[in-house]
């Protein structure tokens, strides 16, 4: 899985590809999207037991998700793949990438079924993003609206479901959260250094033979990050000194 021209299995089987764009997108819906903490409780405390670069993982994996679902759709989905790959290279080394910009207005109304889903996505990677590079204690509650997003595009939920909570349950037996919500300090002042956590790869997330291991996730991140057209990504910077 050395690029993203591979469609993982599961999406495949989840129909996310060529499927026809028949979900519900109302107000109700974006609104729920738009401001997704409320009445999700569990997931938003189940996404708080994994640690920062397995949030950004699981980032780039949902996005991933919605990228198929939209490919063909919009002309959006190839800057889309663009910030997927930036977010695999900044659980490498995040001083390597770009700052993942995104309407910076916040002016471009979340509706259209396809346009205002991709919207939605993109504003959620860009706040996971933000958050990331600052060393936020509150990062992965970001991932909220991306994950219920991800469900509500993708045509059978089921798979998707199973795919989710296995991840979860993996990320959390070998990626948990270093650190104890109680007592935290939620000022924007508190800062936590991610660099010391082990990185995952793409193949954790969609390949069913791969076996984990710290050297395998590097070799395939980096396998990953060989194969990249860097000069082509705008969020990529190699020119700087990796840390």
């Amino acid at each position: 899985m050395r690029n993203l021209n591979n469609v993982p299995e599961v999406i495949s089987e989840a129909k996310s590809i060529g499927h026809p764009i028949n979900f519900k997108w109302t107000k109700k819906k974006i609104d729920q999207l738009l401001d997704p903490i409320e009445g999700n409780d569990a997931l938003e405390s189940v996404l708080m037991q994994i640690n920062h670069k397995a949030s950004v993982g699981l980032t780039a994996a949902l996005l991933e998700w919605i990228y198929w679902r939209f490919t063909g759709y919009t002309k959006f989905t190839e800057d889309t793949q663009k910030r997927i790959e930036a977010l695999w290279c900044s659980i490498n080394d995040r001083e390597q990438t770009n700052p993942l910009l995104f309407d910076c207005d916040l002016d471009i109304p979340a509706n259209g079924s396809v346009n205002g889903a991709l919207w939605i996505a993109l504003m959620n990677v860009r706040m996971v993003d933000v958050k990331y590079r600052k060393g936020s204690y509150l990062l992965q509650s970001e991932l909220v609206g991306l994950a219920l997003l991800a469900r509500h595009v993708t045509p059978k939920k089921k798979i998707f479901d199973k795919w989710f909570d296995n991840t979860i349950i993996e990320l959390i037996r070998l990626y948990p959260c270093q650190y104890s919500y109680d007592n935290l300090d939620e000022s924007d002042e508190a800062i936590y250094d991610s660099s010391n956590e082990p990185v995952l790869c793409r193949e954790f997330f969609f390949d069913a033979a791969f076996k984990y291991s710290v050297e395998a996730s590097e070799n395939a991140i980096h396998n990953f990050i060989d194969n990249l057209d860097i000069k082509a990504n705008p969020f990529l910077d190699f020119s700087r000194k990796a840390s």
